[in-house]
């Protein structure tokens, strides 16, 4: 069988022999034409276990927008105008967009215009500020919870953003919008402290980390949310709006269904990140292997396909690939570092699987991230040769976005 998987701008081919059980997962895709925004208005006509926005934002005075930065794909220019027009239906003119960065860099102007597209210029829009923020309270498990002050001071907050699998808070959208997008560092830094906990993972809508954020979100108190599910060539096939908990989990579970295949363990699993921009660098790469890891057995194999052409693709990441495994282990559960914890995800998988990399990297750069160094001619033998002729083999062309459960 030969198999073609996304790498950087191009293809690489792999040969898989006869004689292995092989089998290609893919995301579900969808056929034919998808109107993105009548999605949005069927999702805001009809909001989950909510009233409508324009009825919600009655004798309302100032309202908040939440979106996403430069670094989401969600399409904020077709979300907003819905929006702001059942705000003002509701009679709200105060109305501010905040740009929910995180600890993400500043946006220039041009990056803002691409994301609000005609309504800039015409909608007052704002960056979030990790230092002008207010303390609220604090989760139950001891996560501070401090918001930019104008979301906090807003009479009514709207939340926007795209589902998708997030690798230890289950699902991206929701509450994130307000942990991590719109809170302080020490609120941030707490919270995603908790992805070493049992259970913070892909795919699961009760992980620790999510559970968290959400608590947080009902401390600040969300009133509303728009979020919308998208497909590999990033157009709207879905759209939730609502309770910002029971709206997300009806778009978490359409994303279930297109995304979440569950196979029988695997002794090898060859994935591939989905092409540039997914397989940048071996930061942004990982995310792959946590969609795949839990169909390997215990001892498989995991061969990752990015080209990484950037590197390691994040500065205190390489930093902390100058400590052995268990250092770089032992030294993260001391104390969170934002960056330092791919480091030691990886360190701590590879301790547990065999992890390969076929990349555009040297040899000495990929064995220093706790990888072993693979070129797509030799790997699948080298690694077959561990398991014999019944090996069983799973293939993800797009881990990105396709999540592999064992059973």
């Amino acid at each position: 069988m030969l198999i073609h998987l996304p790498y950087g701008k191009k293809e690489l081919s792999f040969e898989i022999p006869e004689n292995c059980s092989a089998e290609i997962i893919k995301p579900v895709l969808f056929e034919g034409i998808i109107d993105g925004t009548r999605e949005i208005k069927q999702a805001l006509d009809s909001p989950i276990n909510s009233k409508r926005l324009f009825e919600i934002s009655e004798y309302v005075k100032k309202a908040i927008i939440i979106v996403n930065d430069i670094t989401r794909p969600t399409p904020t220019s077709l979300m907003l105008p819905p929006v702001i027009s059942e705000l003002r239906s509701g009679g709200v003119e105060d109305i501010t967009v905040v740009f929910g960065l995180g600890i993400h860099r500043k946006q220039t102007e041009y990056e803002k215009k691409n994301i609000l597209g005609d309504l800039y210029g015409k909608v007052k829009s704002i960056e979030h500020d990790v230092n002008d923020c207010v303390y609220l309270g604090k989760t139950a498990r001891g996560t501070p919870v401090e918001i930019f002050k104008p979301v906090a001071e807003a009479d009514i907050v709207i939340c926007t953003g795209t589902i998708e699998l997030h690798y230890y808070a289950g699902y991206s959208g929701g509450a994130k919008s307000i942990l991590p997008a719109v809170s302080s560092k020490r609120s941030i830094y707490a919270n995603h402290a908790l992805m070493l906990e049992e259970g913070s993972c892909a795919g699961r809508a009760h992980s620790p980390v999510r559970e968290d954020i959400e608590e947080a979100g009902r401390i600040l108190g969300i009133d509303f949310i728009l979020n919308v599910v998208l497909n590999e060539k990033k157009e709207i096939i879905h759209a939730v709006a609502g309770d910002y908990k029971d709206a997300h989990r009806n778009g978490a579970a359409f994303l279930d269904k297109i995304s979440k295949i569950k196979v029988e363990y695997a002794d090898i699993i060859v994935v591939s990140a989905g092409g540039w921009p997914r397989d940048i660098d071996i930061f942004q790469s990982y995310k792959a292997i946590e969609h795949a890891k839990n169909a390997v057995r215990k001892g498989g194999s995991i061969i990752l396909v990015a080209e990484c052409k950037e590197g390691y693709g994040n500065r205190i990441f390489e930093e902390w690939l100058n400590y052995s495994r268990d250092e770089v282990i032992e030294k993260f559960r001391s104390g969170f570092v934002m960056g330092a914890h791919k480091a030691a995800l990886i360190a701590a998988l590879s301790k547990k699987i065999d992890l390969y990399l076929v990349s555009s990297l040297a040899d000495d750069t990929v064995r220093k991230a706790y990888f072993i160094p693979a070129s797509p001619d030799g790997v699948l033998e080298m690694v077959l040769g561990k398991y014999g002729k019944n090996a069983r083999v799973i293939v993800m062309p797009y881990g990105g976005s396709t999540l592999a459960t064992g059973e």
